[in-house]
Formats: C-alpha cells, structure tokens, sequence
C-alpha cells in the first residue's frame, strides 16, 4: 500500500477518512491536510477536499490556488454559495463558516500559507485571477 503522500484528489481524501489523518494528515514538504466538505452549488451532494492547511489565530487558512489555474476550485465557488462547511482535522470533524480573508487580513494570512507552501507565490503569476485565502472558522 503507497503512502497517501504520494495521492491526490479522491484518493486521498478516501485514504485519510478511512484512517482519521493517521495516513494523509502528513503530506508533501511537511505540509499539513485537512479535508474540507463543501455542498455542490448545482447538485446539492456534500463534495470533500484534501486541502493544505495551517491554523491562524484560532481558525484554519486553506488557500483557492487550483496550481494559479484562471477558474477557482469547484469547492471555492461552492462555499461561496453556501458558506457553512465541514472540515475535518485528523479523527475531529467539526461545522465551520467559510469566509474569504478581507485586504486587510490577507497579507498575514497569505504570509503563513506561503510559508507552508512557497508554489502558492509562484501560482500567482500564472493567473490574472486574484488568488483568495479562505478562513475556515469553527461554529
């Protein structure tokens, strides 16, 4: 059985439900997952994402990146259509708010994911698209 450092997508998400994060909280350059559930703005299905994360100030920061693509992510675009999420942190599944990180808030938060994740920097010179981070606040 491969490590889930080595998945992505569906996989991933499938290997680290089935295992609380035990296999796939750890991933790539010591990042850190989390498995974001978001409801599907035409469909109506609960949709989940294995997303890099870090916690800030009491809240969690994953970034809408989709690798500096002109589209946002498919979760992007449904959490802006209904902001009341899931998320799940290792075995902890807990609802949340959604809400995208204001000018004022984002340099900071921005700062942190880069830190995590330096490809983010580079992903923004792919795109015109203004790349949001997106604040995960627990309900």
């Amino acid at each position: 059985m491969s490590s889930a450092i080595d998945l992505h997508g569906a996989a991933h998400v499938e290997r680290y439900l089935e295992t609380n994060g035990e296999d796939g909280y750890h991933w790539r350059n010591g990042t850190t997952i989390l498995i974001l559930f978001t409801t599907g703005r035409k469909s109506g299905e609960q949709r989940s994402h294995a997303l890099i994360y870090r916690e800030f100030e009491g809240a969690y920061l994953v970034v809408a990146s989709k690798g500096g693509t002109p589209e946002p992510p498919a979760w992007f675009v449904n959490l802006t259509a209904d902001p009341n999420v899931e998320v799940q942190i290792k075995g902890d599944r807990f609802r949340a708010t959604a809400r995208v990180a204001t000018p004022a808030e984002k340099p900071a938060r921005w700062a942190a994911m880069t830190e995590v994740w330096p490809d983010y920097d580079e992903y923004t010179k792919k795109t015109d698209r203004e790349i949001p981070v997106v604040i995960l606040e627990r309900v």
